[in-house]
Parts: C-alpha cells; structure tokens; sequence
C-alpha cells in the first residue's frame, strides 16, 4: 500500500534535482565565466613573463590585487609563463590576437629579449595599456671591494676593461645587460670589450657578488635591500635623476657622468582586440593607479610612479624599441 507514496516521492526528488541543475547551467551563463557579460565584474586573464618573486610578478599581482580589493573588476587568473626571458610569453599574447580578456606585464627586459632571441613577437605587434612604474638600477660592490667609490671603478675600469668583470640579474638585452653596456659607451669603452657575466635574478647575483665570482653588479635594487641593510654590499651609485631614498649612494650624474637609466613596467594586450575593450582596459589600470593599495606597494617596493597611456605610451615603445636595438646592433647582439 505504501509503494505509490514512494514513487511520488522519488518523482519529487528527481523533480528538484532537475530544477538545481537547470539553475546551475543558467548561472554558469550569468558572466561568472571569462569574458562575461558584466565588464565590471568579469574574469581577466594575466600573463607573467618570468618566475614568481620577480619584478614583474610583483608588478602584476600587486596590480591585481589593488583592482580585486577595490572591485574594480572580477578576479584575475594569474600565470607565470616562463621561457627565453620573456619571449614565449610574448609569443603567446600574439597568438591570442583578439582575446578580450587577456592582458601581460611586461617591460625594457623583454624589449631586449624580444631582439636577442630574433622573435616576431614584438611590442608593435602588440596592443599598448598602460605604463606602470619605473625603477632605478644600482652599481654593486661587495662590502671589501677595492671600488671605495664610482671614480674608483671608472678609473679602473677605463684603464683596462677587460680586467673588471660585471655581471647582472638578467639576460643579455636586459637592463641589467643594457645599463653597463651603455655606461661603458658614455666612458669611452668599447661595450664589446666588457665582460658581462648574466645570472637568473637577484638571488644568484648576490651569491656572485658575496663569492667574489665578478668585481661589480648592475641591478634593480629592491632585491639587495637586506644585504645592503647588514653591510654585505655596497652601492657605488644609482642610475636615476635623483637620490633613492634609504640609500646612501650618488646619482651617476652628480660625479659628472652623463647617464640617467631607468627600468620601466607596463601591460599589453594582444593585437586585434575592439577600441571598446582598449578603453576598457585603460579606464581599469588607470582607477587602479588611484588606489591606496597601488601607491602603498609602489612605496613597499620602491618602484616610482610613470604612468602613462595612450599615445604617450605608444610613443615611449618605440623610443624604447630604437633604444634597444640600437645598443644590441652596436654589441652585434641583433
């Protein structure tokens, strides 16, 4: 007597489960998915052209994570996509021509690799967003090095260049790879007579440095805080217009050395995509640059504020385009 009761209520159970799935496929639809309906709240992706811990993964995340916390759009699916220095991952924003919901940070250390390694993937293939930030770089000395001072270096170093080894934390057309190769040309020397020693971050430079491997290191210094803190090394000088602060060291152009370097950062998107999403896409990067978080991790990682877009930052890509592979055709690099 009791098995119509149960049959009713299996029809019930498999009624409401029909209806949960039926809502679920509708919600999937609902702009939660890449490239959503809602602009305000939709799924990016961002590529990242080296390892975790980098500059530019710093950059990246630190942008991400200034737009999540402001809701300024939905969340970022982050990768790090590694490989001839950022290369692969440049090649990859160009074989994605037309995602509307992909964007990579990049800077002057991809120009550069972008020449060396012959790649067709270069930034006027692609589709410019917004420049970030830049960055000083730092001449480096183990704490005992003879280099008491940057003459001290200059005067050893254009006597015999071939004597003082350098070295840096990134790849040849980097601009730890660029800022002793243009030093060297604005003292006289031959940048093909230096001896450039690259190694894969500040981590492995430090360990050069401290190992007595090479007599001087060309860096960003955000990574060489510490060691800088307990003594362990030594900046000679920094490359920028003015004095960085917290470190005790001159800018190149005050012991009368006419160089100003600075590294750069900023976002890409692949070719093809509408003026629509371009619009998109800068509005994000320039609320994003208004917010607290942004200036607080500009501040925490000693990164000065450059921003721009548009054709100023179109511009600033080819002026850095001609620069790169200006320096690389002279080191027969390109």
């Amino acid at each position: 007597m009791l098995a119509p009761q149960r049959t009713r209520s299996r029809s019930a159970v498999v009624a409401v489960v029909g209806a949960v799935l039926v809502l679920l496929v509708a919600l999937s639809g609902c702009g939660v998915t890449r490239g959503g309906d809602d602009p305000d709240n939709r799924r990016l992706r961002m590529m990242i052209p080296n390892s975790a811990g980098g500059g530019y993964d710093l950059t990246g995340r630190a942008a991400a994570k200034a737009m999540e916390d402001n809701d300024l759009t939905g969340r970022f699916e982050i990768t790090n996509v590694l490989g001839a220095s950022g290369t692969v991952a440049m090649q990859r924003l160009l074989n994605e021509k037309g995602a509307d919901d992909l964007v990579m940070v990049m800077g002057l250390g991809v120009v550069g690799a972008v020449y060396t390694n012959g790649s067709e993937a270069t930034t006027s293939e692609m589709t410019p967003i917004a420049r970030l930030v830049e960055e000083q770089e730092g001449i480096l000395v183990p704490a005992d090095s003879p280099f008491k001072t940057v003459e001290d270096l200059v005067d050893a170093w254009t006597k015999d260049p071939s004597s003082v080894v350098v070295g840096g934390g990134s790849s040849n057309g980097g601009p730890d790879h660029l800022f002793p190769m243009q030093l060297a040309d604005t003292l006289g020397i031959d940048p093909k007579e230096v001896t450039y020693v690259p190694y894969d971050g500040g981590g492995p430079l430090t360990s050069a440095l401290l190992g007595e491997k090479i007599d001087v290191g060309f860096s960003g210094l955000g990574e060489f805080e510490g060691q800088i803190e307990e003594g362990n090394l030594r900046v000679l000088a920094v490359s920028g217009d003015e004095r960085l602060d917290g470190i005790d060291a001159p800018t190149l152009t005050e012991s009368d050395i006419d160089l100003v370097f600075t590294n750069w950062r900023g976002v890409l998107a692949p070719p093809g995509i509408s003026e629509e999403q371009v619009d998109y896409l800068t509005d994000l990067f320039t609320r994003m640059h208004d917010t607290e978080e942004w200036k607080d991790a500009m501040e925490a990682n000693g990164w000065e504020d450059n921003f721009a877009t548009g054709a100023e930052f179109e511009e600033f890509l080819r002026e850095q385009d001609t620069r790169v592979s200006d320096t690389l055709t002279e080191l027969g690099l390109s």
